[in-house]
């Protein structure tokens, strides 16, 4: 049986992702750049006047950085709300919290502990040394204007394209005692 697309509301899900977009202090570059689709998928996920004629793949790209959890879109489309992904922070104190500060240096859990936007997040494997990875977490300035979040998701896309391309041969210098 074919689900009945009449009756989807796809002018309250282009709004909602506006105002959620929005509500993050996010333009749809940075969205788009955040979710890993195009500007125009965003322009078209926000535009009231459009009616896909399929569900767009860009929808389920999107959700988590407008801080829904998965199927929202759907839940909008169909009369219904996103449901707010749940916070993930967890008591100070707790095993898991005590466990990260014992394996992290200080200077990096306050750096995660920040209340800093946060703009992106990889982790990337490092070549040549059979699975050894580094994690990169990308943070905003708290009053940053959406230009210079914008800005500062270009830098970090350069950077990232620079530490993803690293060559195989090269071997680091030690550093931290090691």
């Amino acid at each position: 049986m074919t689900e009945d697309r009449t009756k989807l509301q796809w002018a309250r899900l282009a709004q909602a992702i506006r105002v959620a977009r929005e509500a993050r202090g996010l333009t749809q570059v940075a969205l788009a750049e955040l979710a890993g689709v195009s500007e125009g998928s965003v322009q078209n996920l926000e535009d009231t006047d459009r009616r896909p004629s399929r569900m767009p793949q860009s929808l389920g790209r999107v959700e988590p950085h407008l801080g829904w959890v998965a199927g929202s879109g759907v839940a909008i489309l169909n009369g219904g709300e996103p449901t707010i992904a749940a916070a993930t922070t967890e008591p100070a104190g707790s095993p898991s919290k005590d466990k990260l500060r014992q394996k992290l240096p200080l200077r990096v859990v306050a750096d995660l502990e920040s209340d800093d936007p946060l703009l992106d997040s990889q982790v990337i494997e490092l070549p040549g040394t059979g699975g050894a990875r580094m994690t990169v977490i990308v943070h905003g300035q708290p009053d940053a204007t959406p230009e210079e979040i914008k800005a500062a998701l270009i830098a970090w896309r350069r950077a990232e394209r620079t530490l993803q391309e690293l060559p195989e041969g090269d071997s680091p210098q030690a550093t931290n005692g090691s």
